[in-house]
């Protein structure tokens, strides 16, 4: 494994410098878990919840946590996305939520991509944290990186 690319000559922490990067087209998925009593994924999957539509306001929340990630993040480059897609999937005990991130720029999109898929996760445990105590947040990990050329016109 070679050094750490936050890290100057010196041992300082800085922010990576891709000045000199190409601009390519940067795409990241990663995926998460929140496992959680049947009942609760009864009670989120018939909108029965007193908080609201848990599903729609984990979406939402992890459309605009990919935005927001070089705020969350120390030296997170601060970019602009084309497109930000939250899906989420319920099974008997779990609710899986996959972000994929799409950027055209100089630097990866993975920090953006997880971050969704984590505060997608802490909304729904905050939804619905009245009703279950057990939920546990689990297997948040990244699943695609590709980044290819951007084509002149």
């Amino acid at each position: 494994m070679s050094g750490f690319s936050h890290v100057d000559n010196e041992g300082r922490l800085s922010m990576v410098d891709v000045s000199a990067k190409p601009v390519q087209r940067r795409v990241a998925k990663a995926t998460g878990r929140i496992y959680a009593h049947p009942k609760t994924i009864s009670l989120i999957r018939d909108n029965a919840l007193k908080k609201g539509d848990v599903l729609t306001v984990a979406k939402v929340a992890g459309i605009q946590a990919a935005k927001e990630t070089s705020v969350l993040i120390p030296l997170c480059h601060p970019l602009a996305l084309d497109r930000v897609n939250v899906e989420v999937r319920l099974s008997d005990d779990a609710v899986e939520v996959t972000a994929e991130v799409i950027s055209t720029g100089r630097t990866g999109v993975e920090m953006e991509a997880l971050t969704s898929v984590s505060v997608a996760l802490l909304t729904i445990y905050d939804m619905c944290k009245a009703v279950d105590k057990s939920m546990r947040i689990s297997d948040i990990e990244l699943v695609k990186k590709t980044k290819t050329p951007v084509e002149k016109h």
